[in-house]
């Protein structure tokens, strides 16, 4: 079968080579899956670079997250079957023709949902969903957040308005906000503009912000901590410009602000099953109802992938890239 895989760390547009690797037979417990589509997500980017917080041993498959086909069943598999189509998003290797996962982790996917969206489901919309609960947030709550035209900044700004919870968004530049717009994403401020934090106070009415989210650090985390009200909740949930967050010590001090982090790897490890299904299900009625939308940049054949990753880093790229097996 062909497989995605590198022998050393490094630009993944440089490492990445396609190449023949034996197809995998299911064990107990587990199934074999045809893989049908798979999205480059930037974590997937960081692990084939070696600066993720996993690091594989070399040579290395590569990919997390895919839309397959049940191909074959290990022995004791019995609430799925052959031909049936499931999402998975923490199967390591995904960017294969084959891969074998975890019967038990695997998400059904519906015929109302088509493949391009089923293919990036799990990762960045189920971690999304999860940020939410995780923060607890309420109907009429206020979350400010950063790098708003981000996949994770838009889908947390559907979501968010599906349960009513208010969602600001930031973004660095003015055109960000008109391109948000045009997606039906209101309450986004530009940071290059002088009045931004005025713009911000409008929008909110002067409301009690307890949520806070940061996707880039740097300077950007002490904006949005900036922003939040007294005990509100700074969520780390990228690093994008800067691994440093600088956040002032007056603001945590005399807000009694709370900062704390958000790896949606080991949220879902510790998420009960009756919660995660009750989320997936929430999600696959998002989509379908299309109050949640998952777009496509681009989709490319895995013998393209130097080509398919200069795609998923362009700036301004609406959507995620997919690879096809």
């Amino acid at each position: 079968m062909r497989a995605l895989i590198h022998d050393t760390f490094g630009a993944p547009e440089d490492v990445l080579q396609v190449a023949d690797r034996p197809t995998p037979e299911p064990g107990p417990g587990q199934v074999r899956l045809k893989i049908v589509l798979s999205p480059i997500h930037n974590h997937d980017l960081w692990t084939i670079r070696g600066t993720y917080g996993f690091k594989p041993e070399l040579p290395a498959a590569s990919g997390t997250e895919a839309l397959g086909v049940v191909d074959a069943l290990g022995e004791g598999v019995e609430n799925l079957t052959v031909g049936q189509r499931v999402a998975t998003g923490g199967t390591f290797g995904a960017w294969a023709e084959y891969v074998v996962a975890n019967a038990a982790g695997l998400i059904p996917v519906p015929e109302s949902l088509d493949d391009e969206s089923a293919a990036q489901l799990v990762s960045m919309p189920f971690s999304t969903i999860s940020l939410l609960q995780f923060l607890d947030a309420k109907q009429g709550d206020w979350i400010i957040q950063n790098a708003a035209n981000g996949a994770v900044g838009r889908m947390l700004a559907q979501l968010g308005a599906a349960r009513g919870v208010n969602v600001l968004g930031l973004v660095r530049r003015a055109a960000g906000v008109d391109e948000l717009r045009e997606q039906g994403i209101e309450n986004v401020v530009a940071t290059d503009q002088d009045d931004w934090r005025e713009q911000v106070s409008a929008i909110t009415g002067g409301a009690h912000v307890p949520f806070g989210i940061d996707s880039v650090g740097g300077s950007s985390a002490g904006d949005v901590l900036s922003l939040l009200g007294d005990g509100g909740t700074l969520v780390a949930f990228g690093a994008m410009n800067s691994p440093t967050m600088e956040i002032a010590s007056g603001d945590v001090i005399f807000k009694q602000a709370t900062v704390k982090g958000f790896w949606g790897s080991k949220v879902i490890q510790t998420m009960d099953a009756a919660t995660r299904g009750a989320l997936f299900g929430e999600l696959i009625q998002r989509v379908t109802e299309g109050t949640l939308t998952l777009p496509v940049s681009g989709v490319f054949d895995a013998a393209d992938a130097a080509e398919a990753v200069r795609a998923s880093n362009t700036a301004g790229r609406v959507g995620k890239v997919l690879l096809r097996f």
